[in-house]
C-alpha cells in the first residue's frame, strides 16, 4: 500500500484489493462498516466454550474505533446474548451503536435497545438435542466429546478427546446424515460440528446488514470455517464496487488464510490492529 500517513503504523495488506479496502476505510471512515467474528478473532479459543471471554483490551480498541465508522458489528455463530455477556459489550461508553448478529444472523442484539430479536427455534433442533445423547452413545464417541446447547443450534466439540481429529473426522458423516434427517445442515469449524437450520450463515448476515447501513468500504475479520461465507460476501461487495478488507485471525485454517488480504497470529494481535486503526482515524485531518 505504501508507505503509511499516519502517526501509527499498519499492517499492510499483502493483496491489491485488500490495500485499496484499507485505503478506503481510512480515506471515508463514516461510510465503513467494520464487521468481527468472536471465537478465535475477539476471543481467544479455549477448551471450554463457555469460558471464552473477550480479549482484556478488545472493548477498550472498539470502543476507540466505533465513533469514527458508520457501524460496527459483531457476527458469530454464539446466541447474541451469550457474546454480549462474554464480550463484556453492554452499556459501554462509545459502544452505544454496537450491533451483534448472533446465530450466524438469525438473532440480533442492539445496543441502543439492549434487547435480543430472535425467531422461534427450528423445530429439528429440539430432535436433534433430545436424539444426539443415544446417538454418541452408539458411535463410541462420549470420551472427550460434549454437547454445547445453542438455542437455535446444537453444537458437538471433539477438542478434549484422545485425537480430537480423528472424532471429529468420524462423527462429520454420520452427524449430517442426523442433521439432514430433521432438516438441518452442519457447520464444520475448528473441533467443533455444528447442526443448525439451513440457510442461515455469515455471508447471508452480513450482506444483509451492509445494505441496511449502505456506505462504503466493509472489513471483515474471522478465523474459522464458518467465516467464509463472509469472505465470499465482502468478494461480492468488491465486485459491486464496495472496497473490502478481509483479516484472518490466526493460521490453523488454510481456507481462509489463503483468502485472506491481512492475516495476524491471533486475538491480541486483531485487537491491536483494530486499535492501531482506531488511533490512525483519530490523527487523520479534519476535513
Amino acid at each position: 500500500m505504501g508507505s503509511n500517513p499516519y502517526p501509527v503504523p499498519l499492517p499492510e495488506p499483502t493483496t491489491p484489493a485488500g490495500a485499496d479496502g484499507l485505503a478506503a476505510l481510512l480515506a471515508r471512515p463514516g461510510e465503513a462498516v467494520v464487521a468481527l467474528d468472536f471465537d478465535g478473532t475477539l476471543a481467544e479459543i479455549v477448551p471450554d466454550p463457555d469460558q471464552a471471554r473477550a480479549h482484556p483490551r478488545a472493548v477498550t480498541a472498539l470502543a476507540a474505533l466505533a465513533p469514527h465508522v458508520a457501524s460496527v458489528a459483531v457476527v458469530t455463530g454464539r446466541p447474541a446474548g451469550v457474546a454480549v455477556r462474554y464480550g463484556g459489550f453492554a452499556g459501554v461508553p462509545g459502544l452505544e451503536h454496537l450491533v451483534v448478529l448472533g446465530h450466524y444472523g438469525a438473532e440480533r442484539w442492539d445496543a441502543v435497545s439492549g434487547t435480543v430479536r430472535a425467531p422461534a427455534p427450528h423445530e429439528g433442533v429440539a430432535a436433534v438435542r433430545a436424539e444426539l445423547p443415544g446417538f454418541l452413545d452408539r458411535f463410541d464417541a462420549w470420551h472427550g466429546t460434549w454437547i454445547e446447547e445453542k438455542g437455535q443450534a446444537v453444537a458437538v466439540h471433539t477438542r478434549r478427546s484422545t485425537d480430537p481429529q480423528a472424532a471429529f473426522e468420524a462423527l462429520r458423516e454420520p452427524l449430517g446424515e442426523l442433521a439432514a434427517r430433521h432438516g438441518l445442515i452442519v457447520e464444520p469449524g475448528r473441533m467443533v460440528l455444528e447442526l443448525r437450520p439451513p440457510g442461515v450463515d455469515k455471508g447471508a448476515a452480513l450482506l444483509e446488514y451492509v445494505r441496511e447501513v449502505g456506505g462504503g468500504a466493509v472489513l471483515y475479520a474471522g478465523d474459522d470455517l464458518g467465516d467464509l461465507p463472509a469472505f465470499g460476501a465482502v468478494e461480492k461487495l468488491r465486485s459491486d464496487g464496495h472496497p473490502g478488507l478481509l483479516v484472518c485471525s490466526g493460521s490453523e485454517v488454510p481456507e481462509l488464510a489463503d483468502r485472506a488480504d491481512l492475516r495476524l497470529p491471533g486475538p491480541a494481535a486483531v485487537v491491536d490492529f483494530l486499535a492501531a486503526l482506531a488511533q490512525a482515524l483519530d490523527a487523520r485531518p479534519q476535513d
